[in-house]
């Protein structure tokens, strides 16, 4: 087979992993997207991709995709497709169909009329017809809709990849494999086992996470000991190729059970959980490489390791297992036992509920955001050292100060509620952990509120000179006590600064030197985020759709981020397929924040070009052609690295002149910026094409707001 698209489903938080792992084994134009990625190669890429994957849940080979206003134009659309390649009449098939914002709006009768469709093209052209078997079907179809645009793929893996073949029995709802192992590899465990280290799990369950670590630690493939894959049937399949990588496959395996590993050990409380992950240790193999043994978490004691080992842990959150209000001191057990046993480990921790995160009593230095089905969960890692004093809950450990609200705190409280219930489950449904949850709805509180995972960045707007200081300083402190008491946050992960009109670089300059970098996640983008040091954060949340946008634009396109900040833009340029990239900016400090974005979303800074320079000094001499432009100049500058004041209402011709300069024909400049009152100039740019998009690019968060910024597309003919 030449080289073709696939596309690799996965839970909602490990697309930037699966990328990686697509392009380690040798895919190309990896792309991510929400829920999965798309990347191009051969056979041999995908069979490696179904047989080495420890991410992806499925991978798909997509055939073709068509328009689907209704069930005939579906219909006519399968039945093009010359299903004899694929399928023999005396074989079995079945279809999957998810559906996103489509006219078909039943998933069961979409399937239904791809079948149907299957059906009446045999049985025209040879008067019989292939049988339809829910169960390991020789051939698996799965049917996606996504705004009336139908894609019909062949689903190469058959079956979910996350079953690796070695579990005979869940006990107590566990992690499915490839969230383990994507737990495994954002705790850094490939690096620490590489480097002989340890790794314990106190409460293993059914041994998914150590049974993960035991096959990266001796290189086995994890799709080893299935049994079904769904290419197996596929008329197209190729058995010489596929023995060919399975058996390179189980000589990488013979020669990574010989190598001497790290200790790799689970305990858990319960004797049938104990007993169950040693079968499972047996089927996959790793018997002799695992540890299991029946020890409560209060027994728990740390294996020795000669260099730095990683504790794991996936405790109960309160959905299915326990009671939530009962497992805080069980937390805080943990982590107790963390600092006492595990003193210069690093530690990954994955839950539910920030509150009992909180209640470890320990400092997460990372937090990332990861799926357990429609769970959305955090895995909170910890470097276990000196610095990191652990807290008991008697000490006020994850304790949210109760207090006696006021009548006007309980106004403001009241607001947030009503606006977290309206905007919680869009956030969650588009894969944001960072948004506007209260800007001055009541004008008598005059706050702007984001959250950012579990803190949240509080900035006060300057009171008017005619509100007495007293009364505006007693309104921010019944902000300051309604906040922790609503979202059950402890004071500490609240940060507060005042906004006020701000001159030249004011807005960037620094309000405190923590250096505390957070991640946070925007669909399938990453990035960075400073609540402490600076009045803006490193990310602003108001530009999300039109970040959306530029990612949209730019496939294949050569892109110039100006007035750069800290990359955002030219991170979704990378994600969208930009071929190349060019990051402008003044300050020495938002490039090289822009530079560990990029890294955090798996792209090299090292391919990219990063300019430090005056934006409109170097917009003079610039010479190259690109095709995508992203221009939001400050309102109103005179920093001391320019030569000159800027005034964008004033000088927004003359700059966008220069910028247009270095446009490709039939490219797009996106010109956005945050006065208010600002008008285009029109009559001076009549050469281009000039489409005001401020309302589309209005994000939900920010709809109280309408002129929060504004936003122009400009195409040069």
């Amino acid at each position: 087979m030449p080289k073709q698209q696939f596309f690799a489903t996965a839970p909602l938080g490990i697309e930037p992993l699966l990328a990686t792992e697509l392009e380690d084994l040798g895919a190309t134009e990896v792309k991510q997207e929400r829920a999965g990625v798309r990347f191009f190669g051969d056979l041999r890429i995908a069979y490696q991709a179904c047989l080495w994957s420890r991410l992806a849940n499925r991978i798909l080979l997509p055939l073709v995709s068509f328009e689907a206003l209704d069930a005939d134009q579906l219909y006519a659309g399968i039945l093009a497709i010359d299903w004899s390649e694929h399928l023999a009449v005396d074989n079995t098939f079945a279809v999957d169909c998810t559906l996103v914002n489509s006219k078909i709006n039943h998933s069961q009768y979409g399937a239904l009329r791809v079948k149907d469709a299957v059906v009446d093209q045999f049985r025209s052209q040879c008067g019989e017809r292939p049988s339809v078997a829910v169960e390991q079907p020789d051939l698996r179809l799965n049917l996606h809709i996504y705004r009336d645009q139908a894609t019909i793929s062949i689903d190469l893996s058959g079956d979910s990849l996350h079953r690796r073949g070695y579990r005979i029995d869940g006990v107590h709802a566990p992690l499915k494999e490839n969230l383990a192992a994507a737990i495994l590899i954002r705790a850094g465990w490939p690096a620490i086992c590489a480097a002989g280290g340890a790794l314990v799990d106190p409460l293993c369950g059914s041994g998914t996470l150590p049974l993960e670590a035991g096959l990266i630690a001796t290189d086995t493939a994890p799709g080893l000991l299935r049994r079904y894959f769904g290419f197996l049937g596929w008329k197209q399949h190729d058995k010489d190729l596929w023995g060919e990588l399975l058996q390179a496959a189980w000589k990488r395996q013979e020669i990574g059970l010989a190598q001497k590993h790290g200790t790799i050990v689970g305990y858990d409380g319960h004797n049938r959980a104990v007993k169950v992950a040693w079968e499972h240790a047996q089927n996959a193999g790793l018997d002799k490489v695992i540890h299991f043994e029946r020890r409560t978490l209060r027994e728990f004691v740390a294996p020795s390791s000669r260099g730095v080992g990683l504790l794991v842990a996936n405790p109960p959150y309160g959905e299915r297992l326990g009671v939530a209000s009962e497992l805080p001191p069980f937390y805080n057990l943990l982590g107790e036992k963390m600092a006492q046993q595990c003193s210069g480990w690093k530690a990954a921790v994955i839950t539910s509920e920030p509150q009992l995160g909180r209640s470890i009593g320990l400092r997460a230095g990372k937090i990332n955001v990861l799926y357990n089905g429609a769970l959305k969960c955090q895995l909170l890692q910890f470097e276990l050292n000196d610095t990191n004093h652990w807290q008991s809950l008697e000490d006020g450990a994850g304790k949210a100060v109760k207090k006696n609200l006021s009548p006007g705190a309980e106004m403001f409280a009241n607001r947030l509620r009503k606006n977290l219930k309206k905007l919680k489950k869009w956030a969650n449904r588009e894969g944001i952990d960072c948004y506007r949850i209260y800007d001055a709805d009541l004008p008598e509180y005059a706050v702007a509120v984001d959250l950012y995972g579990d803190e949240v960045h509080l900035q006060e707007y300057r009171a008017p000179k005619e509100i007495d200081e007293n009364k505006a300083a007693e309104r921010l402190r019944e902000v300051q006590d309604a906040l922790p008491q609503v979202l059950d946050f402890t004071p500490d992960k609240i940060h507060l600064k005042v906004r006020q009109q701000q001159k030249g670089s004011g807005q960037y300059e620094k309000q405190a030197r923590r250096g505390v970098l957070k991640e946070v996640q925007e669909g399938n983008c990453s990035f960075l985020v400073n609540l402490t040091d600076y009045l803006d954060t490193g990310l602003f949340l108001d530009h999300r759709l039109t970040r959306q946008l530029i990612q949209s634009l730019a496939a294949g396109t050569r892109f110039l981020n100006l007035f750069a900040y800290t990359g955002a833009a030219t991170v979704h340029a990378l994600m969208g397929g930009a071929t190349t990239t060019t990051t402008v900016d003044l300050s020495k400090t938002y490039l090289e924040w822009a530079k560990k974005n990029l890294l955090l979303n798996h792209f090299d800074p090292n391919d990219e070009e990063f300019i430090q320079s005056d934006c409109l000094a170097w917009i003079d001499a610039a010479t190259g052609k690109y095709d995508l432009i992203f221009l939001d100049p400050p309102t109103f500058s005179n920093s001391k690295g320019m030569e000159a004041t800027f005034d964008v209402q004033r000088d927004h011709v003359v700059l966008l002149q220069k910028t247009l300069r270095l446009l490709a024909p039939g490219g797009t400049l996106v010109f956005s910026n945050n006065l208010r009152k600002f008008v285009i100039d029109r009559a001076a740019l009549a050469d281009f094409e000039i489409e005001e998009i401020s309302a589309k690019m209005l994000p939900v968060d920010y709809q109280r707001n309408p002129r929060i910024h504004n936003c122009w597309l400009i195409k040069n003919p």
